[in-house]
């Protein structure tokens, strides 16, 4: 009598997956570049991940803008407490805000952009000489998902990450890919200003003297980040970035391509990408409540 040939599905080894992922090197991109048509198993998020996502423009978002503030009153003396006012009450109700008229020049914008795509759009074996996953690396590291071998899921990016304070971690200026080298320096000053300038109108607005959180260190940590979401086959099963919080001030510029939204209340809403903006992230550190209180 013949035995039953035995067809179970073979059990899925996740950790096999990510460890061979992992120790190829080549990112996301170079998976999308590699001409697959289905994702890996690792990257696809679970029904009710995907089901709390809202598609971007789709007829059921919902119709709200995070606040829009303009800094060109910073230094006025009869304007600036409007601006104070602005900056609280966005933070206090959402957050998250963007700012415009913030003294980065266009061009800085538009060339900080470019570079951080020439870096990502580097042959493999560039980019891989400076992949890592080792959590106190520091100086300049190019990896894919961060909480790789501890998330569910992957999700669909890949990062660059430079320590630009403080001096212990800070990437040396000639360890920086020469790629993206001049347009990174020049960022970290622009966008450095920026925060400083973000960081009084908090202190005012809390009722405390404008050096407050500078005094407190909040700017003795800088790290650049470049996100890469390379094209996905199928993006309905998968996420570019996992919802998450910050954990500090987060001054973010967006390329005008849309798909960042925040969460307000139990809604998500869409962060539409204005030309010349930039979205700010309050962080964890940072939260008000009301007029004067602090946490």
């Amino acid at each position: 009598m013949a035995a039953a040939a035995d067809h179970a599905t073979p059990t899925y080894d996740r950790m096999k997956e990510v460890k061979e992922f992992d120790e190829s090197k080549i990112g996301v991109k170079g998976l999308a570049e590699s001409g697959i048509t289905s994702i890996p198993r690792m990257f696809i998020h679970s029904p009710e991940t995907l089901s709390d996502l809202k598609k971007p423009n789709s007829q059921t978002c919902t119709k709200k803008n995070i606040p829009l503030i303009d800094l060109s009153h910073f230094n006025s003396p009869t304007k600036r407490h409007q601006l104070v006012d602005q900056i609280r009450d966005a933070t206090s109700t959402w957050g998250f805000f963007q700012v415009i008229n913030h003294g980065i020049p266009k061009p800085v914008l538009d060339e900080t952009i470019n570079a951080i795509k020439a870096f990502h759009d580097q042959p493999h074996e560039v980019k891989s000489k400076l992949y890592n996953r080792d959590n106190g690396k520091r100086g300049v590291v190019y990896s894919s998902n961060y909480d790789l071998y501890r998330a569910k899921a992957a999700s669909w990016h890949d990062s660059l990450l430079v320590w630009m304070a403080p001096e212990a971690p800070r990437a040396k200026e000639e360890d920086i890919p020469e790629v993206c080298r001049k347009e990174i320096v020049a960022w970290e000053s622009h966008s450095t200003k920026v925060a400083e300038a973000l960081l009084e109108l908090l202190s005012e607005g809390l009722g405390v003297e404008a050096e407050k959180f500078k005094n407190l260190g909040f700017l003795e940590g800088k790290l650049v980040v470049g996100h890469c979401y390379p094209y996905c086959p199928q993006p309905d099963l998968t996420v570019g970035i996992t919802s998450h919080t910050d954990l500090g001030l987060t001054v973010l510029l967006q390329n005008q391509v849309g798909g960042l939204q925040v969460k307000h209340g139990d809604e998500w809403v869409d962060v539409e990408p204005i030309p010349g903006a930039l979205t700010v992230n309050i962080g964890d550190f940072i939260q008000l409540r009301g007029s004067n209180s602090e946490r």
